[in-house]
């Protein structure tokens, strides 16, 4: 699982064609579709250390620049090493844009979570936002937890961050939103009393089917060992639409569900089922966390 190129052949009819390619040339992805007569195709990109397989056909790139090919073949890193071009921030009570505090920056080739700039914790939850929606694709991460929490940070947030995945769009957030309604891949560090996995799942917004039932609680622990310290985690997700969605630590899988989609219960529900057309979860945004504890993320 951690080699540079993944092939996969699924099991519902969907033919997926590895290719070189940035995420702008969906015109391309259609020439070769027509060619090759596939239903559906994918190619696996890196964001920071994070790596997608992208599902072109359900895909609506908004980037104004390509995304970096890898060195190492068919994944294409997102993240830079350098700036946040392609990205957008929204935190709480702020407009879309304002990186408050200078909490997200790059630094060192990594894409950092810095409380730096607070004094202490006041509420304002904070994301960062890849330009795009996705389908089908490959998620990897490497993270690690740093330093102490921010004062008067929540006991629960503590070594605590998140992958946002089949996100409502950034520019559909209301101003005083905590979190985008999503699909949280939760990324915990362990707190030095006990075990605290990583790669759970939580739902603002959202629910999922576990073993042909309708999950509504809002988090469930994977089956991961806990991970103390500063130490790098190396961490993926498999996603498949509206279908299975599998959770990885160390190339091994910790959970997995399927079935994706909004909770009535929500506040907004009924806005993002006008969106979507659908209360079924079949693409999203893809985002990290601010939520009072520094974090790095790294550039393969």
């Amino acid at each position: 699982m951690k080699t540079a190129i993944h092939f996969y052949i699924l099991t519902n009819n969907h033919d997926f064609l590895l290719l070189l390619l940035s995420i702008k040339s969906k015109s391309i992805l259609t020439q070769k579709f027509i060619k090759m007569r596939t239903k559906q195709f994918s190619a696996q990109i890196i964001l920071l250390a994070i790596v997608i397989m992208l599902s072109a056909c359900n895909s609506k790139p908004k980037t104004e620049q390509p995304a970096e090919k890898s060195a190492e073949g068919n994944w294409i890193q997102l993240f830079n090493g350098k700036d946040l071009n392609n990205w957008q921030i929204k935190f709480k009570g702020h407009e879309l844009g304002d990186n408050y505090n200078n909490t997200f920056r790059v630094e060192d080739g990594m894409l950092r979570v810095s409380y730096e700039n607070w004094d202490e914790w006041n509420g304002t939850f904070g994301h960062i936002f890849y330009n795009g929606e996705f389908s089908h694709y490959r998620l990897r991460v490497e993270y690690r937890f740093v330093g102490d929490q921010v004062k008067n940070g929540p006991g629960w947030a503590f070594r605590n961050n998140g992958l946002m995945i089949h996100g409502q769009p950034a520019e559909s957030m209301d101003q005083d939103q905590d979190f985008p309604t999503s699909i949280e891949v939760q990324l915990l560090g362990g707190n030095g009393t006990g075990e605290r996995s990583t790669m759970n799942l939580c739902t603002p917004g959202t629910n999922v089917v576990m073993d042909s039932v309708l999950i509504e609680q809002h988090c469930i622990n994977s089956k991961s060992k806990t991970y103390n310290g500063d130490e790098w985690v190396s961490v993926e997700v498999e996603v498949h639409g509206n279908e299975i969605i599998r959770h990885f630590v160390d190339g091994e899988e910790v959970m997995h569900y399927n079935q994706p989609q909004l909770d009535p219960r929500d506040t907004t529900y009924n806005k993002l089922v006008n969106l979507y057309g659908d209360k079924m979860i079949t693409k999203g945004s893809i985002s990290l966390q601010a939520e009072s504890h520094s974090t790095d993320f790294r550039k393969n």
